[in-house]
């Protein structure tokens, strides 16, 4: 499947991620519903798949990847070791890369984004080390200000985009490779 890269300065400070733990995630669906997933208590026998927990971590790695970049675009840090917890390749060298210009910009993003992931493939079945994610991210409440005035630094308003994601099976974990994310309105 080919995939974008987003290259133009995180889409207006990309999405911001929704609340999340070890044990799960919790948001509202693009459609207002509330959604919870959650894992089986340490110790407690699994059902699940090795597809299914695949879909699972990668979803998690997915949704840590925008908190820790919402973190980190807090000041525009593009040296923070925190953004290859969840990015590794194309995608964290993009991160990095409008974080800097973001930087040398004087720009800071506040709030942070609201993500809706979902696992839309996992390869190979039997034992899956790429994911493929699809999501209808909300960046209406992470917007990019003026570091020096705290002032917002342009007109343009957040909102729903969509987004693409591969996430990739590495030695530490999932880690999302690469993602795509289009404009404001495309989902």
């Amino acid at each position: 499947m080919g995939l974008r890269v987003l290259t133009c300065g995180f889409a207006a400070a990309a999405l911001s991620v929704a609340g999340c733990s070890a044990t799960g995630t919790t948001g509202t669906t693009p459609s207002g519903r509330q959604a919870t997933t959650s894992n089986p208590a340490p110790g407690s026998p699994s059902t699940a798949s090795p597809a299914d927990l695949a879909r699972k971590q990668a979803s998690a790695a997915y949704v840590g990847m925008w908190r820790d970049v919402a973190e980190a675009a807090k000041t525009s840090d593009w040296r923070s070791p925190i953004l290859s917890r969840h990015a590794t390749g194309d995608a964290l060298s993009v991160i990095s890369r409008s974080m800097y210009a973001d930087h040398r910009n004087g720009l800071v993003a506040k709030g942070a984004p609201k993500t809706y992931p979902k696992a839309i493939s996992a390869d190979p079945s039997a034992g899956p080390t790429t994911v493929m994610i699809s999501d209808c991210g909300d960046s209406t409440n992470w917007l990019k200000y003026r570091k020096d005035t705290g002032e917002l630094a342009d007109d343009t308003p957040g909102g729903r985009r969509a987004i693409t994601a591969e996430v990739k099976k590495a030695a530490g974990g999932w880690k999302v490779a690469r993602f795509a994310v289009e404009a404001v309105g495309s989902c």
